[in-house]
């Protein structure tokens, strides 16, 4: 097998597990729509994601999914990601946000595949919260993942692109938790 072909399994494997999750309709608590606002650019930089740190859980039907994030050092900000159903790891990966000669990157590793990494191609203010926008420099899903970071304290990571021939867009809300108590933290 070519690299090229672990690479896009790996990613193919990463947008359908997401999209099996986020299809579903939510369980529990829902999250709050985000409003249409204004946007205004802000400067590409590792820096920005220095907020991410902590843990953050949703729910989607069974199935819930967490990220538990380092805190931002050395030009790089270190995560896991774990989903768990009915008491049992149905995936896990690796995730980490780093500053590369280039550019910042968004890589995920799952489960022992090879990582996929996407470019922040913007960071956008507005009334609503900050969008963190990665585009996929291959063609394969997810083609864009973006994080935005509401107002209301919520993470909502949006996975787009082209699956099987069809346009798929699906956004998984995400609370800030305590990481030791799984408990919802305030804003």
């Amino acid at each position: 097998m070519t690299k090229r072909t672990i690479r896009t399994n790996a990613v193919a494997r990463i947008g359908a597990l997401i999209v099996a999750c986020m299809l579903c309709p939510q369980a529990g608590a829902q999250a709050p729509e985000p409003a249409p606002g204004r946007a205004e650019a802000v400067p590409l930089s590792i820096d920005a994601f220095a907020w991410l740190e902590g843990c953050w859980r949703g729910t989607v039907n069974q199935r819930e999914f967490r990220e538990n994030w380092l805190p931002l050092r050395g030009g790089m900000i270190v995560g896991a990601g774990h989903l768990v159903m009915q008491d049992k790891t149905q995936d896990y990966e690796w995730l980490r946000i780093e500053s590369r000669p280039d550019g910042v990157y968004y890589v995920a590793v799952p489960m022992g595949k090879s990582e996929t990494a996407l470019k922040l191609v913007s960071i956008t203010n507005d009334d609503r919260g900050t969008d963190f926008t990665f585009n996929n420099p291959l063609d394969q899903f997810p083609q864009r993942i973006v994080y935005h970071r509401g107002t209301e304290g919520w993470l909502y990571a949006t996975v787009e692109g082209t699956l099987n021939g069809q346009e798929r867009k699906v956004t998984y809300p995400m609370r800030r938790i305590g990481c030791e108590s799984g408990e919802p933290l305030k804003k």
